[in-house]
Order: C-alpha cells, then sequence, then structure tokens
C-alpha cells in the first residue's frame, strides 16, 4: 500500500493505487456484489427498524472484498491501511462499474503508473 516505501499521501494517488489493486475482473465483481448487498441490507434494515443490524452490512460487503483479495488477487486490502479511502474507493469503483467507465479507469491508472516509473 505504499508507492516507492512511501505512504500514499493524497486520494489521487491512493485512487490509482486502488485501481490497480483490482486488476481482475472477477474480484471488481465480488466487491460489487458485496458493496450492493450491503446496500440492499442497509435500506431493508432502515425500512424495517431494525438498523441496529448495520454491522451486518459492512459484514457482507467486506467479506466479499476481502475473499476476492485473498483468492483471487492475491494482495493485502488496502482496508488495512487506508479504512476510509478504501470504503469510498469501493463504491466510486461500483459507479464506475455500473456507468460502463471502469475498463478504462483500469487503464489509466495503469499507464499513470508505468509513467512514473520509466
Amino acid at each position: 500500500m505504499e508507492i516507492d516505501n512511501k505512504r500514499i499521501e493524497n486520494y489521487h494517488e491512493f485512487w490509482d493505487f486502488y485501481v490497480r489493486e483490482h486488476s481482475e475482473p472477477l474480484t471488481r465483481y465480488l466487491h460489487f456484489i458485496g458493496t450492493s448487498l450491503g446496500i440492499i441490507l442497509l435500506v431493508w434494515f432502515i425500512v424495517r427498524g431494525t438498523w441496529y443490524y448495520f454491522p451486518l452490512c459492512l459484514i457482507v460487503g467486506y467479506a466479499f472484498a476481502w475473499i476476492s483479495h485473498f483468492f483471487v488477487e492475491h494482495n493485502k486490502p488496502a482496508t488495512f491501511k487506508y479504512p476510509l479511502w478504501s470504503f469510498i474507493s469501493d463504491y466510486k469503483m461500483v459507479w464506475f462499474m455500473i456507468t460502463g467507465k471502469m475498463d478504462a479507469e483500469l487503464e489509466r491508472a495503469r499507464q499513470d503508473f508505468s509513467d512514473k516509473i520509466i
């Protein structure tokens, strides 16, 4: 979660890192499923007045994400070091997937990274 052994200092750098850490389509789809189920559960719990089940939304969302990192990407989830930015980025990635922009975003992040190391 560092670039050249340096802590990531801003969200733009983090987003590029985050996108590259989600390079496998299956990883992104599992994140999509987990995040979507988390949102659905949240709405369900609010409508039913059982808001105290809110932690289950996070458990479901993160379970899919972490499984994808450990078994598909074989990397450590960024959540452990950058929890807020990771949480925000999950939703941003889901939005990019819904709007059909995620593949282009991955290519852009890869290109930006290769430009920095050349």
